[in-house]
């Protein structure tokens, strides 16, 4: 099991797919707060997109959970439609220690890694 503790701070991750590439910055907070900004470049690292979602995180045993409350689109920030079932995600984390956390969607079994940029400053 693992303390919610250790998931408080920014963490990072990027991938390339094709012509474009993406990057998520993941900022996790005390107060179980979350802000997710997600970037798309092209292949020239020209940039495409940038969102951000906004809600609420948490962590009960190995199962991490978010729910999205709202999103940021061209600084223009949105509420999320709370009866949208993608505004509610669960992931099964396999690995966290203080540099990388590992979890995989319960769903779509999909797994991803993050880097630890920088502890919590809350």
């Amino acid at each position: 099991m693992f303390n919610r503790t250790q998931l408080i701070g920014h963490w990072h991750r990027s991938e390339k797919s094709g012509e474009e590439s993406f990057s998520e910055f993941a900022q996790l907070f005390a107060d179980g707060s979350f802000v997710f900004t997600f970037y798309t470049y092209n292949i020239d690292g020209t940039l495409l997109e940038e969102v951000s979602e906004q809600g609420d995180w948490g962590l009960v045993g190995d199962i991490h959970f978010t729910i999205t409350k709202s999103e940021i689109v061209n600084n223009q920030q949105y509420p999320a439609n709370m009866e949208d079932e993608d505004n509610y995600q669960v992931y099964q984390i396999s690995q966290l220690n203080d540099d990388s956390f590992t979890y995989q969607h319960i769903l779509t079994g999909e797994t991803f890694t993050l880097s630890r940029v920088a502890p919590s400053t809350n």
